[in-house]
């Protein structure tokens, strides 16, 4: 016999005012086909005309168009088991937290109750962000910052009240703090039934398929061209940009595959720590050096390179190359064309305390060595780890194993076979005050 599916569950989250009882009417009054059980901590804040409700007991509510709403007056493990005694009426669960909570102990109880997580598992969580207010928030309020940094999904609403700049200026702040999630615009929280549910937001092939670059670690670096030079001298030419200095590095002997690519980029991390060479018009640049290309004066600017033997090389540059038109060309003035380009996730500010780190690293990995770290870790840091997950590659199992936790509650099981794709290990933390350096050492120390 086949075991019964467990129930999943999306947690809605976000601070005063930003929209959730809009979101919440949208899915107990639009028919949109799903057999949702919607837990709201107070029914009355949902408002929903009575017309609606065409059953009810003491505490939950059923909707014509086939959804359940609960209110949560008490325990929420009480409202889940009333819950499924009604297990034939629906397929989903929504549970929506107080705009002042931290909805880090309403996902802790889809860990710690034996027959919740038996029954039930999240989904993904879910926060509104009021667009006009979250900045003032975010600087009197813990809940806010907290609210963002458990996010599987941000739903970026009321971006109507605030204009194009300034909305983009805020969604790279969400993300510095919470790399982990999907940002979502709306006004008015008119957003899709299929925004908040169903997200898988606890697989990160998912997540990997919609941002290809999630796991990569940051760069003081944005862009690689890799071109093949023969003897010669050659100009680099570049238009005005977005500043008026461009940073560079120039590898000599560069490979072309991915860990080619890699391994030089770890190195011009080291050249960028450096002290950078100023390089003006007219100058040669200098192999495999940090400079610092001056382009203040008006119209295009040229440097040379100049190349004594046939090679391949890359630039490691500050930005992409269609910011400044870089152009590459020989004596002749024919351009040369790059035969790998590359863009990594370039290097930006964080907030002083909420953070993510992302650990990613081929091999197996010791399961009693990973055990004790991840005991030591939690026991020490777990009060001021939000959210973590990732899969695992474990000496000896041929199933990846995928973990998720909740501040010090950590859970796991095995998941797909490796079958024949490269054994990796990948983990996502979102915290306050994370040791990025410590927990990198501490997983490594776990490879065998």
């Amino acid at each position: 016999m086949d075991t019964p599916r467990k129930v999943p569950v999306s947690i809605l989250t976000g601070f005063l005012g930003s929209g959730k009882t809009t979101l919440l009417n949208r899915i107990l009054s639009e028919e949109h086909g799903k057999r949702i059980a919607v837990i709201e901590n107070e029914y009355g804040e949902v408002g929903i005309d009575q017309a609606l409700v065409i059953n009810a007991d003491e505490e939950i509510f059923e909707m014509s168009n086939g959804c359940i709403c609960c209110t949560v007056r008490g325990d929420l493990i009480r409202v889940l088991g009333n819950l499924m005694k009604r297990r034939d009426k629906f397929d989903y669960v929504l549970v929506e937290t107080t705009g002042l909570a931290d909805p880090g102990p309403v996902a802790q109880t889809f860990f710690m109750d034996d027959e919740i997580r038996e029954e039930f598992s999240i989904d993904g969580i879910v926060t509104l962000v009021d667009a006009a207010h979250i900045e003032q928030q975010l600087g009197r309020s813990d809940e806010s910052t907290e609210q963002i940094a458990f996010a599987d999904v941000l739903v970026l609403n009321k971006t109507d009240l605030v204009n194009g700049e300034a909305l983009d200026r805020l969604e790279a702040r969400l993300r510095d703090m919470n790399r982990m999630a999907r940002v979502v615009r709306s006004e008015r929280a008119n957003v899709s039934v299929d925004t908040v549910l169903n997200l898988g937001a606890f697989d990160l092939d998912q997540v990997l398929e919609r941002r290809p670059t999630f796991l990569e670690p940051e760069y003081p670096f944005e862009w690689t061209g890799v071109y093949s030079l023969d003897i010669g001298r050659y100009e680099l030419d570049l238009a005005d940009g977005p500043d008026p200095a461009m940073s560079l590095v120039v590898v000599s002997d560069q490979g072309t595959d991915d860990a080619a690519l890699r391994e030089s980029a770890e190195w011009c991390v080291r050249r960028y720590a450096e002290p950078a060479e100023i390089i003006r018009p007219g100058e040669k640049i200098p192999v495999g050096k940090h400079v610092n290309l001056q382009l203040n004066s008006p119209g295009r600017k040229s440097f040379f390179l100049e190349v004594d033997t046939p090679v391949r090389v890359g630039l490691y540059a500050e930005h992409s190359a269609e910011e400044f038109d870089l152009q590459l060309t020989n004596a002749e003035g024919a351009t040369i064309r790059q035969e790998v380009e590359r863009t990594w996730v370039a290097q930006h500010e964080h907030d002083d305390e909420v953070g993510s780190i992302a650990i990613e690293r081929d091999g197996d990995v010791d399961p009693k060595m990973l055990d004790a770290w991840i005991g030591e870790l939690l026991s020490e840091r777990g009060v001021d780890i939000f959210r973590m997950k990732g899969f695992i590659s474990l000496a000896g199992e041929s199933h990846r194993f995928v973990f998720q936790g909740v501040h010090m509650l950590f859970d796991g099981q095995p998941d797909r076979p490796w079958g024949d794709s490269p054994r990796r290990n990948q983990l996502v933390f979102i915290g306050r005050n994370l040791d990025e350096q410590s927990m990198r050492q501490g997983f490594e120390a776990c490879l065998i």
